[in-house]
């Protein structure tokens, strides 16, 4: 298993989240800086750069660290081949069977394989991978094409192969082969469209919480927020939360979007400002100062709130600030 711990590991915070994923067989980031804050952490499993390195600076500082890399293109082919003899990679080859992001053509496999061959002072190993469009459709016309076509390019080759993201751990077990690249399963949260993690058996990881600061009476036909977007249908009772978009909250957020305190279901009242929202808690007794608002997590899918916010789970928790403090917790 690839764990894959890009993008802050998927927002939840690189470091702390690797060390809570030491059964790992090794981690997936995404560019050399998140592999060196990992080396630097004392993190020692196998790492690989799934975009590969840029120019020979990055091929050397690879080397240094012990880094597998992904390799997509023939520019990266002459890297290697210029480098100096000494570390031996690992090359994870990536073959774009459909997707049309990364990856060399198929008609360039065999030529490619016979370069690689022929660095046996700079590669120790090659690995065939791809990577879905649209794994969360199983049946769809084009994962089957991809699928087809990496069989057929890999039959009767005696490399490691890796195919499956998290939906098609899920949805397409054929796919597993030798290596899986779990990303957004791992913390808890779906790859499909119509399914929660929930749903999936598995528990989010992250709990997204803000503090109350303010709460008031806000008369019948009063207006809340910038723009005075959102208007009181009855005498309301609003809370104000202190967190916003620059916490990594979406201000375009539909006003009917879930936000829980006191166990209860509130809704935005207002557009989501830069360090505040304003929640209609009408009906939710003793709403003060200092209470939780959960803004998603295990007890409010973060699928669920990507809905409202017109995205995918994906982005926003990957959408979490900085600023916000990270506490895990095992």
């Amino acid at each position: 298993m690839l764990a894959i711990v890009k993008a802050n590991a998927y927002g939840h915070g690189l470091v702390a989240t690797v060390k809570l994923l030491g059964g790992a067989d090794g981690f997936g980031v995404a560019r050399l800086d998140e592999a060196l804050l990992l080396r630097q952490a004392g993190v020692r499993q196998p790492i690989l750069l799934l975009e590969g390195v840029l120019d020979a600076e990055q091929l050397l500082e690879a080397a240094r660290h012990e880094l597998q890399i992904v390799v997509h293109a023939a520019e990266q082919v002459a890297l290697l081949e210029r480098t100096p003899a000494g570390q031996r990679f690992v090359v994870w080859l990536k073959i774009n069977t459909g997707m049309n992001r990364l990856g060399i053509r198929p008609g360039e496999l065999d030529a490619t394989l016979a370069r690689l061959a022929g660095l046996p002072d700079r590669v120790a190993e090659v690995r065939l991978m791809t990577h879905f469009a649209c794994a969360e459709q199983p049946a769809g016309a084009l994962t089957v094409a991809q699928m087809s076509s990496f069989d057929r390019l890999a039959a009767g080759r005696a490399n490691v192969r890796s195919l499956a993201n998290s939906a098609a751990i899920f949805g397409l077990p054929a796919t597993h082969a030798d290596w899986v690249r779990p990303g957004i399963s791992l913390y808890g949260a779906s790859p499909f469209e119509d399914r929660t993690g929930a749903d999936l058996g598995l528990v989010p990881a992250m709990r997204l919480l803000a503090t109350i600061i303010a709460a008031h009476d806000v008369p019948a036909g009063e207006t809340v927020g910038y723009g005075g977007t959102w208007r009181a249908r009855r005498d309301s009772r609003v809370a104000i939360v202190a967190a916003g978009y620059a916490d990594g909250l979406f201000r375009g957020t539909r006003f009917d979007t879930p936000v829980l305190v006191r166990g209860r279901r509130a809704t935005l009242a207002g557009h989501v400002s830069m360090d505040m929202m304003a929640l209609d808690v009408t009906g939710i007794a003793d709403v003060g100062v200092g209470d939780e608002a959960v803004l998603f997590g295990p007890e409010l899918p973060v699928e669920e709130i990507a809905r409202h916010a017109g995205t995918i789970g994906y982005e926003l928790l990957c959408a979490v600030s900085q600023r916000v403090p990270r506490v895990a917790v095992s």
